[in-house]
């Protein structure tokens, strides 16, 4: 089945849109320059501001109780968005250090906090400094006093960017997306020890290099409800172009569906059964797509 892509919002003056959620009813995603949460009404096709002054935040995701969490890019945080309208900061340090530009985060059901902590340096400012002499995938864990204790998972990243967590809570998928060349782009799985601990990574897809210059590996993704990885990556400068990839758990590539935009950035599924697919882009497009796929999401 081809999957043909329906422009639901054009690019705005100030692009990239990123971190599409669904909460059962709506969809919503981030506007990062504009510092906005948007939201889609599949009803009414409707697309208006749900909130404002995030901070140009990045990826977004729902905890199994249904509390909305999201990189916040400028403030160089991971913060909650309480009902209430408080943003609320749930980490903003490791090792006694400020974070980079959170990207990209993923929750399991003990409450963890999975994210990416590369440099993007469009979404801060010019005078914020860089405090970390790493670019990694790090944890924040809930205490019982409510905070949050952060911890380095990963010692072998460069650039990562999107992150998932398998369905079973025992792998940890991440995009490695330097854009140096020699550095592949890889889409990694790393096992969950017991202990919170990453073991060894399997390499699952590889891009590499050509006369053109770097291929564009992922940037964000998605799980199915047969565990399969429904990845964004590529882009027009070279290598096979922009398109959604669908992978299984082992790294095999099962589909490949070209979108029309340049960069497509993030993905999830939502609807009423869940076949549908979002997709946002660099440029600050939002798509939607039927899918032969039934996507899955610890909630709702």
């Amino acid at each position: 089945m081809s999957w043909k892509f329906e422009l639901l919002m054009k690019p705005p003056a100030k692009p990239l849109t990123e971190g599409p959620v669904w909460d059962g009813e709506f969809l919503y995603f981030t506007h990062i320059q504009a510092s906005k949460i948007l939201r889609y009404d599949l009803k009414t096709n409707a697309i208006t501001d749900s909130r404002g002054d995030t901070n140009r935040t990045n990826g977004l995701a729902y905890d199994e109780r249904g509390r909305l969490f999201g990189c916040c890019s400028g403030g160089r945080a991971i913060v909650r968005f309480d009902p209430d309208g408080k943003n609320t900061v749930i980490a903003d340090r490791v090792d006694g250090k400020k974070l980079n530009t959170p990207n990209d985060l993923a929750l399991d059901r003990k409450g963890r906090i999975w994210f990416t902590n590369p440099v993007n340096e469009g979404n801060w400012d010019k005078t914020e400094v860089e405090e970390l002499d790493n670019r990694s995938v790090l944890r924040a864990d809930p205490q019982k006093d409510g905070s949050y204790k952060v911890t380095r998972v990963t010692f072998d990243t460069t650039q990562p960017n999107g992150v998932l967590v398998s369905q079973d809570n025992r792998t940890l998928y991440v995009a490695e997306s330097s854009y140096t060349m020699g550095v592949p782009r890889q889409l990694r799985a790393y096992p969950i020890r017991e202990d919170g601990s990453l073991g060894t990574y399997d390499a699952l897809f590889t891009w590499g290099d050509d006369a053109r210059g770097v291929h564009r590996g992922i940037d964000g993704m998605c799980l199915d409800a047969e565990g399969n990885i429904v990845a964004t990556a590529g882009w027009e400068v070279s290598g096979a172009g922009p398109m959604i990839y669908v992978f299984s758990p082992n790294g095999r590539v099962l589909e490949t569906h070209p979108v029309p935009a340049n960069r497509p950035t993030n993905c999830c599924f939502g609807g009423p059964d869940l076949t549908t697919l979002f997709v946002t882009t660099t440029q600050g497009h939002f798509f939607k797509a039927q899918t032969n796929r039934v996507g899955w999401a610890m909630y709702p």
